[in-house]
C-alpha cells in the first residue's frame, strides 16, 4: 500500500492510497478520511460507493462529507468504481460499461472476469486492508453510496447479514434487472442467465427474504433518471410485501447530482452514527 496524497481537513486527514488488489488483479486506488478522534482512538467506518463514471475523487471533493465525519468521529472509506489499467477490459465508447462502471458485481464472463471482481473487493479485500492498517473499530461499519454505488451499498448490506450496522443510498438503482444500465452491465458481466442477476439486485434480494437492516434512501423528484433507471417504487413494493422496514424519502425537485448529495449527506452520516454507536 502506497500513500499518494495527504491533505488536512477539519482537524483530520484525507489520504489517498494505491495498492495491488488480489480480487481485481490490478492496482486499485482508494481514499480514507480519518477524523481528528482517530489520533487517539479507533473509530467506526462508513464506506461510500460511487456511481457511474466516478472515481474515489468525486465524493471527497463534492459531497462535503468530511466536515460531518469530523464532527461525528467517523472514518470515511472511498474506493474506486472499477478496476483500472491498460490490460483491463473496457468499452471506450460507453460510459455505462467497463472502466468506471464496475457495478459492484463479480463478473463471470470474459473478458470481464479477469479483473471485474468489485463485489469481493468492496466486501472482503478492502475491509480487511482497512481494519489491518487504519485506526477503525473492527466489524463496526456501515455502507452508503450514490446511483450505481447506491445499488452497490444495498446489495452489499442485503447479501451480508451482520457485516454492516446500517445502509443508506442516494438515488440508487433499485431494480437493475429491469433498467438499461443494469441490463447492459449484467448481460456482459454475468451472462444471459437472469437467475444470476437476481443475486445483485436489491429488489430481488428483498423478495428472496434478505434479513432487515436499518435502511435510508433519498431520491430527488427532479432526477432525470428516476423513472427510466432507478425504480424506487419496485423496491418499496418489495419491502412492504416482505415487511422489510425502509425509510424512502422523495425530496422535492432535487436532481441526480452532488448538489443533491451535499444537501443531505449530513443526515445520512448522522443516521449511520446513531446505529454505529448503538
Amino acid at each position: 500500500m502506497k500513500k499518494i496524497e495527504s491533505v488536512k481537513e477539519f482537524g483530520g486527514w484525507l489520504n489517498r492510497y494505491e495498492h495491488q488488489s488480489k480480487s481485481c488483479n490490478c492496482t486499485m486506488t482508494f481514499s480514507v478520511y480519518l477524523p481528528p478522534q482517530a489520533e487517539h482512538e479507533k473509530v467506526p467506518a462508513v464506506y461510500w460507493l460511487s456511481g457511474l463514471t466516478c472515481t474515489d475523487d468525486n465524493v471527497r471533493t463534492k459531497a462535503g462529507a468530511q466536515r460531518y465525519a469530523a464532527e461525528l468521529g467517523l472514518a470515511l472509506i472511498m474506493p474506486d468504481t472499477s478496476p483500472r489499467g491498460d490490460d483491463v477490459a473496457d468499452e471506450v465508447e460507453r460510459y455505462d460499461l467497463g472502466k468506471g462502471a464496475g457495478f459492484y458485481v463479480n463478473a463471470t464472463e470474459e473478458p470481464w472476469a479477469a479483473h471485474y471482481q468489485m463485489y469481493d473487493y468492496v466486501t472482503q479485500e478492502l475491509p480487511e486492508l482497512i481494519e489491518a492498517e487504519f485506526p477503525v473499530i473492527p466489524g463496526v461499519c456501515s455502507v452508503t453510496g450514490h446511483s450505481m454505488g447506491g445499488h452497490g451499498a444495498l446489495i452489499c448490506a442485503l447479501k451480508n447479514a451482520g457485516q454492516y450496522r446500517s445502509v443508506s443510498a442516494f438515488a440508487p438503482i433499485c431494480h437493475p434487472m429491469v433498467c438499461g444500465w443494469g441490463e447492459g452491465c449484467f448481460s456482459n458481466y454475468l451472462g444471459n442467465n437472469k437467475d444470476s442477476w437476481k443475486q445483485y439486485d436489491a429488489t430481488e434480494l428483498v423478495k428472496a427474504g434478505a434479513k432487515p437492516i436499518p435502511l435510508l434512501i433519498d431520491h430527488g423528484t427532479g432526477d432525470e433518471f428516476l423513472s427510466g433507471q432507478l425504480y424506487p417504487q419496485d423496491l418499496l413494493d418489495a419491502c412492504e410485501a416482505m415487511e422489510f422496514p425502509i425509510n424512502l424519502r422523495m425530496q422535492d425537485d432535487y436532481d441526480h447530482s452532488y448538489h443533491f448529495i451535499s444537501t443531505f449527506i449530513g443526515e445520512h452520516l448522522k443516521f449511520h452514527y446513531n446505529h454505529l454507536k448503538a
